[in-house]
């Protein structure tokens, strides 16, 4: 009889140690998805604040009570300011820095390389080629008296520009996906592909006439302000689809960063999974960079910082990088506005700037381990 007490008493205490074992883990577990929801509900927090900002400063400054007037349909200049200009590009920051930064977490994740972005896989270079295409054989640019550079058909341009940032990604994804290629290899191939449109694009540019020329550099600097409601819709179109499917295959992407391996163990089709992310990340990143020229290195910083601060688990990781994208691509682009305003610098030029420092960072992290 004593020997069943202590063996109830034994067993009632190795039970209280793993409810306090279980109580502790799910302690744990709430405070983990407590701090990544915390910082996502933070940078919108942010986001909003920048929105606010960059709507009220520029050369024509609004006050907050001007602000809700002319959203309200107030005065005449303020209404013309904002919804002819200042929303649509805040609105255009917004969504390309969203879409560039959540193109870079997949692409990162499914080529299992930290150095993988819509930028370093030479999709912009391939939108550089095809934007100088149009232009230097269409005859779609040109200059004013004054010295301002246009377009008169911006939409070929567009066009060119989307079919040759396209096609660039094809091209590599048609070699992984038939000549067996590693992720490491897919980077280089991107390399590879972007100093080829470099290089087909500096031809074009030799032959071309002085105004030709000038559009062409013109075009490749990105600048937020050229879209214009309707092709801020077809941004839209191409994002949130693509968004919806990058979040509903969080699991399979965390089961991806495990290896190859254990995905499939998990009855995770890889090869699929790849294939449909990096064509709609190619699709995204194409079509952003087609309406508003090369923004580098956002696709690359956005999921790098989000990932030191929460980790790689890509259930939060997608969200928060989308986040953070819109809220840099916004902030970068109102001190392109102000910084020496009234002159505008090209936002490209800013977050070349930030992103160049990282690029190398993470090149010396590596040492030398590409594959």
């Amino acid at each position: 009889a004593e020997d069943g007490i202590r063996d109830v008493e034994r067993s009632r205490g190795l039970g209280d140690v793993y409810k306090r074992q279980k109580m502790s883990t799910t302690q744990n577990y709430r405070g983990y998805v407590t701090k990544k929801i915390s910082l996502g509900v933070i940078l919108f927090c942010l986001l909003v604040l920048s929105c606010i900002y960059a709507i009220s400063i520029g050369s024509f400054s609004l006050s907050p009570g001007e602000v809700v007037q002319a959203l309200l349909g107030g005065s005449s200049k303020a209404h013309l300011v904002l919804w002819n200009i200042r929303l649509p590009r805040i609105v255009t920051a917004m969504v390309v820095g969203a879409g560039l930064a959540v193109s870079g977490a997949v692409m990162q994740c499914i080529l299992r390389n930290p150095l993988a972005s819509p930028f370093t896989l030479g999709i912009s270079h391939g939108a550089v080629f095809g934007a100088s295409l149009a232009i230097g054989f269409l005859g779609v640019g040109g200059s004013e008296s004054t010295g301002r550079i246009f377009i008169n058909n911006p939409y070929a341009v567009v066009i060119f520009a989307f079919s040759g940032s396209f096609l660039g990604m094809l091209v590599i994804l048609t070699l992984a996906k038939f000549k067996g290629l590693s992720p490491g290899a897919v980077i280089l191939a991107g390399v590879a592909m972007g100093s080829l449109f470099t290089a087909a694009t500096t031809l074009i540019q030799y032959f071309a006439t002085e105004e030709e020329l000038a559009t062409m550099v013109y075009w490749s600097f990105g600048d937020l302000g050229r879209c214009v409601w309707k092709e801020i819709w077809i941004i839209v179109a191409v994002f949130f689809p693509s968004f919806a499917y990058f979040f509903l295959k969080r699991w399979d992407y965390n089961g991806i960063e495990s290896g190859d391996e254990t995905a499939k163990s998990l009855g995770i089709n890889t090869e699929r999974i790849r294939l449909v992310g990096a064509l709609l990340a190619s699709l995204v990143t194409a079509t952003s960079v087609s309406l508003v020229g090369v923004i580098g290195f956002v696709g690359l910083i956005s999921p790098h910082m989000i990932r030191l601060l929460i980790g790689g688990d890509h259930r939060f990781l997608i969200p928060i990088s989308t986040l953070f994208g819109a809220f840099l691509l916004v902030v970068s682009d109102t001190l392109a506005r102000t910084i020496l305003a009234p002159t505008l610098l090209p936002v490209g030029v800013l977050t070349s700037f930030m992103g160049a420092p990282v690029f190398i960072y993470l090149l010396v992290k590596m040492k030398g381990r590409i594959y």
